[in-house]
């Protein structure tokens, strides 16, 4: 059984950072693709940053690039997301979901089918950035 466990958001001013936490059990997440997304009220979800398994290639949104970074921690089985520079429209509640075969591509742009690429989540944690 996959257990994804997210932490590490909270309310920060414009400009200012947070390090987001995806904690992993019943899986070795480096073996696997793992994906960050984030849905804010009213709106789909959306990829923002998608790690390969096979390859360590990264890949992320448009609206995110130069901003956050997506990265590994073998040891500790935990993914993190480094949001830098952060603005108002990064609200939302951020999950992170990892599964057998994911495409990347797909969930990092592609709004509708995305999140479909993958069937485990965590249960979110929210980022709220304030002006």
């Amino acid at each position: 059984q996959v257990q994804l466990a997210e932490s590490g958001g909270g309310s920060v001013q414009i400009g200012e950072s947070l390090r987001l936490s995806c904690a992993a059990s019943g899986r070795t997440l480096s073996n696997y693709p793992v994906g960050w997304f984030r849905q804010a009220p009213g709106k789909e979800r959306e990829g923002v940053s998608c790690m390969r398994s096979r390859d360590g290639s990264t890949y992320y949104a448009d609206s995110v690039k130069g901003r956050f970074t997506i990265s590994k921690d073998q040891g500790t089985n935990t993914v993190y997301l480094q949001m830098n520079d952060l603005r108002p429209e990064d609200t939302a509640v951020y999950y992170c979901a990892t599964d057998f075969e994911s495409n990347c591509v797909i969930a990092t742009t592609d709004p509708r089918r995305g999140a479909i690429e993958f069937d485990y989540w965590g249960r979110g944690t929210q980022v709220t950035v304030s002006s």
